[in-house]
C-alpha cells in the first residue's frame, strides 16, 4: 500500500472529551465569525445521549460547550443544514425516532426548539441513516427494515410519507440527497438506489457492486453527492472499498478504493469506510478532462485512517489514529478544515494550508 504524505502537514488539533463521540458535524454559520459544530455525544456511566453544539473561534485548541439537548436514545445518524435564516439539526436514534433541532437566529450556537417524530413511526428498530434537504424543508430516512421514508418539517410539526416497504427483503444503511426531487440510497452488496420523486412505486435505477464471481458480501456505508455533477454517486463501504456511480452507466462503476476483479487501484486502508465526502479543497492532480474524471474524495476508516483518493493516483494520508475514525465533516464555508470523532473520546480538528 504506497501513500502519499503532504508536502505540508495540515495542523492538528486533537480535544479530549469525557464521552463517546457517535458522530460530529460542522454547523451552517450566520456570520463568518461563528465557528461551531454539533457533536452526538454518549456517556456509558449513565446510559445517556445528548446533542451539543460548542465553539471554538477564536482558539481552535478548546471548545466551549453552547447548549446541549437530551435524546431519548443513542443517536445513530446525524446532519445539519439551514432554513430561513436558522441553522437546524436532524438527528435519527437507534430507537427509531427523528429530531430537528432549530438554532436560534440571533444565537446561532442555542438549540431552541424541537420537532419529532417518535419511535416506531417511521421504522420497526434503528434508523440507518437520516439525510436533510438543503433548506431543511425535508429529509429521508432509511432502515434495516427495509423501509425508505420522507419526512416533511413543517412549522409546529413533522408529517411523513412512506415511499417504499421492502418487509425486510432489502436493508438500507445509508442516503443522501441530490436535488429537491432525488435522492441516493445504498445497503448490503454493496448496493446503490436512485429514487426520482416524480416516478413513485419503486427506484429508478439500481446497483448491486459484483467484483468477483460470487455474490459481494460488502455493505456501503457512506455516500456523497456532488451538487456540479448529481449524475456521480459516490459510495464507501466495507474492506477500503471506494467507488464511483455515474447514472450514464449505471453498470460500470469505478473502482477508487479496495480489491476490484481485474482493477488496480491505491488502497489507504483495509478496513471498513465509514464516511466519504467529496473534497472540495483538493486539487485533482489529473489537468486532462476534468468533467470526466472522479473529483479527489476525503474518507475516514475503522483503523484509524482520514485521507483522500483520487482517480489513478496514490492516497494522501492526512490523519493516522491508533483507534477508528467514525465520522468526519468538511467545512462548507471553509473547505481547508475538517473535523472528525475518533473512537478514544476525542475529536480532532485539521487545518490545510
Amino acid at each position: 500500500m504506497a501513500i502519499t504524505a503532504l508536502s505540508e502537514p495540515p495542523q492538528i488539533h486533537r480535544l479530549r472529551q469525557s464521552k463517546y463521540i457517535d458522530s460530529v458535524r460542522w454547523l451552517p454559520p450566520l456570520s463568518a465569525l461563528d465557528r461551531l459544530a454539533v457533536i452526538a455525544v454518549f456517556d456509558s456511566d449513565s446510559d445517556s445521549a445528548a446533542i451539543e453544539t460548542h465553539s471554538f473561534a477564536p482558539d481552535p485548541e478548546n471548545l466551549t460547550q453552547q447548549s446541549q439537548w437530551f435524546s431519548p436514545s443513542r443517536i445513530s445518524s446525524l446532519k445539519t443544514s439551514q432554513s430561513h435564516h436558522k441553522p437546524l439539526v436532524a438527528a435519527a436514534t437507534l430507537a427509531g425516532s427523528i429530531h430537528i433541532l432549530f438554532g436560534d437566529s440571533m444565537d446561532p450556537a442555542s438549540l431552541e426548539s424541537e420537532l419529532s417524530m417518535p419511535e416506531k413511526a417511521l421504522h420497526e428498530g434503528p434508523i440507518s441513516c437520516v439525510d436533510i434537504m438543503d433548506g431543511g424543508v425535508e429529509c429521508v430516512s432509511v432502515g434495516e427494515d427495509g423501509r425508505v421514508n420522507l419526512v416533511s418539517v413543517g412549522e409546529s410539526e413533522l408529517s411523513y410519507q412512506r415511499i417504499f416497504d421492502s418487509s425486510g427483503l432489502v436493508s438500507f444503511t445509508t442516503a443522501k440527497w441530490a436535488s429537491p426531487s432525488e435522492f441516493a440510497t445504498g445497503g448490503y452488496g454493496f448496493s446503490l438506489q436512485w429514487w426520482d420523486q416524480r416516478k413513485p412505486g419503486a427506484a429508478v435505477s439500481q446497483f448491486k457492486g459484483s467484483w468477483s464471481q460470487r455474490t459481494t458480501p460488502g455493505i456501503v456505508h457512506s455516500i456523497d453527492i456532488h451538487p456540479s455533477r448529481k449524475h456521480t454517486c459516490l459510495a464507501g463501504g466495507s474492506l477500503g472499498t471506494v467507488f464511483a456511480w455515474d447514472l450514464r452507466w449505471p453498470q460500470q462503476p469505478i473502482l477508487l478504493s479496495g480489491v476490484g476483479a481485474g482493477e488496480t487501484t491505491h488502497s489507504p486502508c483495509e478496513s471498513e469506510v465509514w464516511e466519504v465526502h467529496f473534497d472540495h479543497y483538493a486539487k485533482s492532480s489529473n489537468v486532462g478532462n476534468v468533467s470526466s474524471r472522479i473529483l479527489p474524495t476525503m474518507i475516514c476508516s475503522e483503523d484509524g485512517i482520514l485521507a483522500v483518493v483520487e482517480q489513478g493516483e496514490e492516497p494522501i494520508e492526512l490523519l493516522a489514529e491508533p483507534c477508528a475514525i467514525n465520522s468526519f465533516d468538511i467545512d462548507r464555508q471553509y473547505p481547508s478544515d475538517v473535523i472528525c470523532s475518533l473512537e478514544w473520546e476525542s475529536i480532532a480538528i485539521l487545518t490545510r494550508s
